[in-house]
């Protein structure tokens, strides 16, 4: 594979070329380099791109490797950060005016991890101002850039589909890994809440953020889930369990396993192409040995409301004395998506918390009949740039509302969840989302690398 070819490669292939001598860090991250040179400029998806540390840092991993000095499979691995996650030395500003001049002086937890396995930091991906919204500007749609990347990791999904970023980390409070993954064809995994830290993590929503990887293929974001997750006394709400080899069972075997289909809610209102690639995936999975069970999401109608409730009242919370204090600074959508909550009583927010664990009780129960469930990832293919409202079915719809509806679910309720590309419809992909039980990552994993394997989604790239 040339230089100019790598833009292609995976994680996984990545490092078993470095680990032969047919690939060194450095060429490896000045392909990169390369690519964001060349593609960048339309596709928009870095704020800041680390060229002259990246580099050096590749000549560090190729020196120690080539010395015997292996941290591991991440080991010169270069890897972009989204703007809302703290980096050393480097400016991150949650993508706004309000932090534009802010430079932290310590890593976040996730970013602390890969350096301590090897990895580098190859740029900061932009964001929506402080996560709050589905669009990240200026960042654009890789397969067609008329549309948006979806958000608010949209820099890091588009980057990661582009091929100038081999593996990115994003952050998840309604969608925001999920969304730009199936816009963007790429896997982007919300890990369960508390398995991975968000130390150094700027927060749209204490208790409903997630931080995860994006990544090409599933077996790229088991690798990244290894290095990141486990407990972290900087965030006291991550988990003690036992973190597992992610990698371990990615063996494409999936007989016996019962795959949960939602009758209600989560096929409604969803476009005709999307529904059709959902339906071929489902084939697959039966042809590969799993059985479909079909279900009444429980308590759906209390959902939407509790998780809108729950982050609109911790965003203004987090927010109030700096939006008091420089309002004029905030975009517009992301004024109109804080005052919000400022309308909103401690006991609506209470009450929104017990439907929540009235919800996730429920949901529990169905794991006790199905491996996983099943749904598409977004209801629709990527809106265009700009668009204020999407008409499915013949219902027009505010777009940032139609994205998170299939995705907020699993934030209210912390399970985790991935998207994987199952298809394309007008030209751009459609994603499949697969959820799992508390703390089971690597069943949703699993099956979705088992789909990946008899598929050819994660194959295709958009010709920028």
């Amino acid at each position: 594979m040339e230089r100019d070819e790598l833009f292609t490669i995976t994680v996984a292939s990545a490092a078993q070329r470095i680990r032969s001598g047919t690939l060194t860090p450095r060429e490896l991250v000045q392909s990169l380099l390369d690519r964001i040179e060349n593609t960048d400029p339309t596709i928009k998806a870095y704020l800041k791109v680390c060229n002259e540390d990246a580099l050096e840092m590749a000549t560090i991993a190729e020196r120690q490797i080539q010395s015997g000095y292996d941290l591991g499979p991440l080991h010169g691995i270069p890897v972009s950060v989204k703007d809302l996650i703290e980096t050393k030395g480097i400016t991150t500003t949650a993508g706004s005016k309000l932090l534009s001049d802010y430079v932290p002086l310590e890593d976040a937890t996730v970013v602390k991890r890969l350096k301590s396995a090897g990895a580098i930091i190859l740029g900061k991906t932009n964001t929506h101002e402080f996560a709050l919204g589905g669009v990240t500007p200026p960042t654009l749609n890789p397969w067609n850039t008329a549309h948006i990347p979806g958000g608010s990791s949209g820099g890091s999904a588009a980057a990661t589909a582009t091929g100038s970023a081999l593996i990115s980390l994003g952050s998840d409070t309604g969608g925001s890994i999920r969304i730009p993954a199936s816009y963007c064809g790429v896997v982007g995994l919300k890990p369960t809440y508390g398995r991975v830290s968000k130390a150094g993590v700027f927060p749209e929503a204490w208790s409903l953020d997630h931080v995860g990887p994006i990544a090409k293929t599933v077996r790229d974001c088991a690798m990244l889930m290894n290095v990141i997750s486990g407990r972290d006394m900087r965030d006291p709400t991550t988990s003690t369990m036992r973190v597992p080899d992610y990698t371990s069972l990615l063996n494409g075997e999936i007989d016996g396993v019962k795959i949960g289909i939602p009758e209600n809610y989560f096929f409604d209102r969803v476009e005709e192409g999307v529904k059709r690639c959902v339906s071929s995936a489902l084939k697959v999975f039966e042809g590969l040995g799993a059985t479909i069970e079909y279900f009444n999401f429980p308590l759906i109608d209390e959902i939407m409301g509790a998780y809108t409730i729950i982050d609109s009242a911790e965003v203004a919370a987090l927010h109030n004395r700096h939006f008091r204090e420089n309002a004029e600074h905030y975009q517009p959508e992301v004024r109109a998506y804080i005052e919000t909550g400022f309308f909103l009583t401690a006991t609506q927010y209470i009450d929104a918390q017990r439907i929540r664990g009235q919800v996730l009780a429920k949901i529990l129960d169905l794991f006790n009949h199905v491996n996983v469930i099943v749904t598409p990832a977004q209801p629709m293919v990527a809106p265009k740039v700009g668009a204020t409202s999407v008409v499915i079915d013949g219902v027009a719809e505010d777009p940032l509302i139609a994205m998170v509806r299939f995705a907020a679910p699993f934030n209210l309720t912390g399970l985790p969840a991935v998207s994987i590309p199952c298809g394309f419809s007008s030209g751009l992909p459609a994603g499949l989302q697969i959820v799992g039980q508390l703390f089971d990552e690597i069943s949703v994993l699993r099956i979705a690398e088992a789909y990946e394997r008899v598929t050819e989604w994660t194959k295709k790239h958009p010709s920028i």
